[in-house]
């Protein structure tokens, strides 16, 4: 199971109604399981690796809170959200000037950030023709997925 394929499980598991998932494709296993909806605990994402250590396991924690920062609630526009949970940067190193800055326009395709997840670097894509309008996360900030990254206009 590669990672694009594990991102969009999240994603499905995550909208549906379901409260534990577990999926094993030969040597490979992922457990999810969601809190309770009146309880405000973390979820919990276990991924285990057999080839060299059957028992290793890596636990990822997504925090139950409001994710959309109240000054951007009152502006027009659209938020382009994080894909993953991991470490936003702005820019591909740290001399290296911010891929988008505040009033930027940018295409569809174009990079505007990136995320580290996992010791990779992914690039996170404009998904229209856009202005950027305000950034809502630091350089170096852990983001959780679906978590908005960038608000912007629509060209």
């Amino acid at each position: 199971m590669d990672f694009k394929e594990i991102k969009e499980l999240i994603r499905i598991f995550d909208k549906s109604g379901l409260g534990r998932l577990e999926v094993k494709k030969d040597e490979f296993k992922i457990s999810m399981e969601k809190a309770s909806y009146a309880v405000s605990e973390p979820q919990t994402v276990q991924v285990q690796s057999a080839p060299l250590q059957p028992q290793a396991k890596q636990t990822v924690s997504i925090e139950g809170e409001q994710l959309q920062p109240k000054e951007a609630e009152k502006k027009k526009g659209e938020y382009i959200t994080s894909p993953m949970v991991g470490t936003f940067y702005r820019a591909p190193s740290p001399d290296s000037p911010p891929f988008v800055k505040v009033g930027d326009r940018v295409s569809k395709g174009q990079t505007i950030g990136i995320i580290e997840a996992m010791k990779i670097f992914n690039e996170i894509e404009a998904e229209f023709d856009c202005k950027i309008l305000e950034i809502l996360v630091e350089d170096g900030q852990p983001v959780e997925y679906d978590m908005p990254l960038f608000l912007v206009e629509r060209l």
